[in-house]
């Protein structure tokens, strides 16, 4: 996420700032209704980034859906998105009981055992439900963990990010312009047996690979797949989505690295496996997909149908 210069800088960090200082102090049941209408609200106007979710969701629904299917499609992702905001801004006060007893999952013992005999695992992650809840959730249940975050303009909001996270028991790292270099931050980390997360479904580096993603030629990071095979770490999908009052989660098997072939092979082959494990959870929970920015390669070239339309 990155916000406009100058005044809207200072606008949308002064608005960040608010949700942090304000939220947890107002009743949920209002708190949850103004989301909800900010949500509407950008829906009905198209405002922000509901153009290209819309964009995204055409390719799951597929060409035969309606513009009316499109558009409640879209209606509750953007429902979905504001509630990850709300309950993100609220973490800090729901408490550790509510966090542990209301998330239902699966697999998670894998990977903790993973951990806890010593060996890393990398949990990739699309942009689906809550990450940050599932970052506290797991290290409430005992297993630190290092993720990497988007540098923010203005810096003070990337600050402030980088600072929540730390306070729900996270190790941040930056994903440019760090003191350290990451990559090797993240693999020693691995090699000493820790979890790192990363959300995996959107190439931010241009250097990602290219796979099938609901039909279409898509761009997604090779650094989860390339950090699992340098340092024997587990890569593992995680896919997060609403149930209701509960948060879902699912650790799925270990995507192992193919047997035969070079370095540049195997991480492509590991990638696109990741992307099938995602094309598959999406599809399951598409309102939870919380992608309002450009994942495919038609859409960064400006070549698919209705691009930039109104």
């Amino acid at each position: 996420m990155k916000g406009p210069r100058g005044a809207g800088d200072r606008a949308t960090t002064a608005a960040y700032l608010l949700g942090w200082a304000l939220i947890r102090y107002v009743p949920e049941r209002p708190g949850r209704w103004v989301f909800t209408r900010i949500a509407d609200h950008a829906w009905r106007n198209r405002l922000g980034g509901v153009r290209q979710l819309e964009a995204n969701l055409r390719r799951l629904l597929g060409p035969d859906a309606s513009q009316a299917e499109l558009r409640a499609l879209s209606r509750a992702g953007m429902r979905s998105y504001m509630r990850y905001w709300y309950e993100s801004f609220r973490l800090p006060a729901m408490g550790r009981e509510r966090i542990l007893d209301r998330t239902r999952s699966t697999g998670i013992e894998v990977l903790e055992a993973h951990v806890a005999a010593g060996r890393g695992v990398v949990a990739a992650l699309p942009h689906m439900g809550n990450w940050d809840h599932a970052g506290a959730w797991i290290t409430l249940r005992g297993t630190p963990l290092t993720t990497v975050a988007e540098r923010l303009r203005p810096e003070s909001l990337f600050e402030r990010f980088v600072a929540f996270r730390e306070s729900l028991g996270m190790e941040v790292l930056p994903l440019t312009g760090g003191a350290g270099h990451t990559a090797g931050v993240l693999a020693r980390r691995l090699r000493a047996g820790g979890l790192v997360c990363l959300l995996a479904d959107r190439d931010l580096t241009s250097q990602g690979v290219e796979v099938a993603f609901f039909g279409e030629p898509a761009r997604m990071p090779a650094g989860p797949a390339a950090l699992a095979l340098a340092t024997g770490a587990a890569l593992m999908p995680v896919s997060l989505w609403f149930d209701g009052p509960y948060w879902g989660i699912r650790v799925h098997e270990e995507i192992e690295p193919p047997p035969r072939g070079d370095r540049s092979a195997r991480v492509h082959a590991m990638t696109r496996e990741l992307a099938r494990v995602f094309e598959g959870e999406i599809a399951e929970h598409p309102e939870d997909w919380h992608m309002l920015q450009r994942v495919f390669t038609a859409d960064e070239a400006g070549t698919a149908p209705g691009a930039g339309a109104g």
